[in-house]
């Protein structure tokens, strides 16, 4: 890494557009790091399991991990590193998934601070709330099931599944139930964990175990 590279961490802030009140993460991540580093870590730290096509828009321009049937891209996200874009204070950019969902995320530079030796990066350093459950139909849809599925009514289907006694037959339903029941829900050290196995380990292998 030349004097003009020099390594610097950016703390970005990520939230989802179109949803109240807002999901969002504070991450810490190294400028050395790859878009394809910065797409998984955003899958990981959101909650989201990578199933579906995703894009940034940088600059004006396009950049992404490339799957068959999908959309291609002009440069390598293995190669293109974070530093590359001479990223400043307050500059933000879009990261979007699921163009069937379009879940929008802003992505905004909140501050480019010095390493620190002791210190482990990417690392989540706050954030509310889980990321929607995937393929519930976007922002607005997302808000509307989540009024549906209030705790009173997931803890009365969840009576109802009891005491019919065809807990096998139901368990798609519970597991739908449980994922509305934890729409509030953020572990911020499950995230680091899993950031850290995702530094130690094969990225893409990680990814995919992780979410079968």
């Amino acid at each position: 890494m030349t004097n003009s590279e020099q390594l610097v961490i950016y703390q970005l802030h990520i939230f989802i557009l179109g949803i109240s009140p807002m999901i969002w993460r504070r991450v810490k991540i190294r400028s050395d790091s790859t878009i394809a580093d910065l797409h998984y870590i955003i899958q990981m730290v959101m909650g989201w399991t990578d199933s579906h096509l995703h894009r940034f828009v940088i600059h004006g321009k396009h950049y992404g991990i490339a799957q068959i049937g999908g959309i291609e891209f002009s440069d390598d996200p293995k190669e293109v590193k974070l530093s590359d874009f001479g990223w400043r204070m307050r500059e933000r950019f879009l990261y979007e998934y699921d163009f069937g969902d379009n879940w929008q995320h802003q992505i905004r530079v909140e501050a480019i601070l010095t390493p620190k030796s002791n210190c482990f990066y990417p690392v989540c350093i706050d954030g509310k709330r889980a990321c929607p459950p995937e393929d519930c139909g976007g922002p607005w849809e997302f808000m509307a099931q989540k009024q549906e599925y209030s705790v009173r009514y997931i803890a009365s289907r969840y009576s109802e599944i009891l005491e019919e006694g065809d807990i096998p037959g139901n368990i798609e339903e519970m597991y739908e139930l449980r994922q509305w029941l934890m729409v509030d829900h953020f572990d911020r050290q499950e995230i680091n964990q899993r950031l850290q196995q995702y530094v130690a380990r094969d990225k893409e292998m990680l990814f995919e175990q992780e979410i079968l």
